[in-house]
């Protein structure tokens, strides 16, 4: 049988305010346990929560964002089920009526077409606490610091029909909220969390499958394998004559498997009623005015920018498009260089094998921008060839200075003067009469692959300091000749 997957995300997106989205605690990632928790993130009797502005204020940035309706009257719920991490019994959260209504997003995928996944909503919570079970033996600790933490939960429609569409749209959001500057994206830290919604359905089949939800996946890579082992093994049990059932599931990427962890809760089982702390919010169209004059360029925009300003593909914007650090990185080259082509190559694919390599973050570059827009205008005026330009670039990126700098200090200006390319060339060939002769004798077919061997022997007599164009056409008249 033909299957077809069905994958809907829940993404809990880390607000990046200062203080807690009810409390003035501090918001700061590894502090020591429990030094951020105030009466109010413990819930204690007597104690009122009072909401924080900018939280609402990113989150209806992000809503525009998306070209999503925002709620102007929307309500914070209590949603209720007890947990040693969740000190009050319930979580403040939103139910009904949601700060962020229904939007879109447009996700690059890796043949270059674009594709449309709806978002049902987004909506403002508090986040739990946390358990610790490693550090006690036979115990669990408890630590509150992340309690009453600012949430926008990214609730997807479930529109996308594999894995890699998944990562594609989790790595579409996660450039937006950094691109608007309301969510760092450490992934590590917690600050990104993905929920994945798993079904699958016979092809042609209109109704959806029975869904699991796999639970706070915090990896491009693990949310990709985690479906993928999800979907198998829903595959294989309906195959086997067994029945999905509706589940909440871990992922354990040491032993590439989901567990399950309980039966999925409906939303009566928390039984959600408004908040009786809280007054509803009422978003004026001023506020709606003010937060959409703030809002960025954003990475739809910026990627057909880069298309039509500078001549990329669309492969290559959407890459240096997909970070607001890296866009602004090329950029700056460009400007500095003068070739957008030339800019867009080095930074992909030299600078990124570069920092992956060190797994450092682009604004973590060994190489500036500057240093790097200085090299290419050196490969533009032919003092360096792109071969020595790599060198060059090494000994940037170790430190060595500028590109300028490290070409007077190694020698590397490359040889332009016909005169002298020549006269290595003569050399080269009385070398190799022999090779002469047989290219010579060969026909059109055996030539084209005799001349590298030619350019080869060439470069290295001259130490990798000839112009190749020169050479090239050089090397051409002697063989002719």
């Amino acid at each position: 049988m033909q299957w077809e997957v069905v994958i809907g995300l829940e993404i809990h997106t880390q607000l990046a305010t200062q203080s807690k989205i009810f409390s003035g605690s501090a918001t700061t990632f590894g502090s020591e346990p429990n030094t951020q928790a105030s009466l109010v993130d413990l819930g204690m009797p007597g104690v009122l929560p009072v909401l924080n502005q900018e939280a609402v204020r990113m989150a209806v940035m992000f809503g525009l964002a998306i070209d999503a309706e925002i709620g102007q009257h929307n309500v914070f719920a209590r949603k209720n089920y007890f947990y040693p991490d969740l000190p009050k019994g319930y979580q403040i959260s939103q139910m009904e009526l949601p700060i962020v209504g229904k939007g879109y997003l447009d996700i690059p995928l890796e043949d270059g077409t674009i594709k449309r996944v709806g978002v049902t909503r987004a909506h403002l919570e508090e986040d739990a606490g946390k358990s610790l079970h490693e550090e006690f033996n036979g115990a669990t600790g408890i630590d509150l610091n992340r309690a009453g933490t600012p949430l926008l939960e990214i609730v997807s429609e479930p529109d996308m029909r594999s894995a890699k569409e998944a990562v594609a749209y989790v790595k579409t959001i996660h450039a937006l909220v950094r691109y608007l500057g309301i969510c760092d994206g450490n992934m590590a830290e917690g600050s990104l969390r993905c929920d994945c919604n798993v079904s699958v359905r016979p092809k042609g089949q209109v109704e959806y499958g029975t869904r699991c939800e796999i639970k706070n996946v915090n990896s491009f890579r693990f949310i990709e394998k985690a479906i993928n082992t999800e979907v198998r093994r829903q595959i294989e049990l309906i195959e086997d004559g067994g029945k999905v059932i509706q589940q909440t599931r871990l992922y354990d990427p040491n032993k590439d498997e989901t567990r399950a962890m309980r039966s999925k809760e409906e939303a009566n089982d928390y039984r959600y009623f408004p908040d009786p702390d809280l007054l509803p919010v009422v978003i004026e169209d001023s506020f709606l005015a003010d937060v959409r004059a703030t809002l960025p360029e954003l990475p739809p925009q910026k990627r057909e920018r880069f298309q039509e300003q500078f001549g990329l593909s669309v492969y290559d914007a959407s890459v240096l498009a997909s970070s607001r650090e890296q866009a602004n990185y090329f950029e700056k080259v460009v400007s500095i260089a003068g070739d957008a082509k030339l800019a867009a190559n080095w930074v992909m694919v030299e600078l990124g094998s570069l920092l992956n390599k060190q797994g450092l973050e682009i604004d973590e570059a060994p190489v500036t921008a500057e240093q790097l827009g200085g090299m290419l205008l050196r490969i533009k005026d032919n003092t360096i060839s792109g071969k020595i330009a790599k060198t060059v670039f090494e000994a940037m990126a170790a430190g060595e200075g500028n590109s300028d700098e490290i070409i007077e200090k190694r020698g590397l200006k490359q040889v332009t003067d016909s005169g002298a390319i020549s006269a290595v060339l003569d050399e080269m060939l009385a070398a190799n009469a022999e090779q002469v002769e047989q290219y010579r004798a060969a026909d059109e077919a055996k030539r084209g692959k005799m001349f590298g061997f030619f350019v080869g022997q060439a470069m290295k007599a001259s130490k990798g300091k000839a112009n190749p164009q020169q050479v090239n056409e050089l090397l051409k008249s002697k063989l002719e000749g």
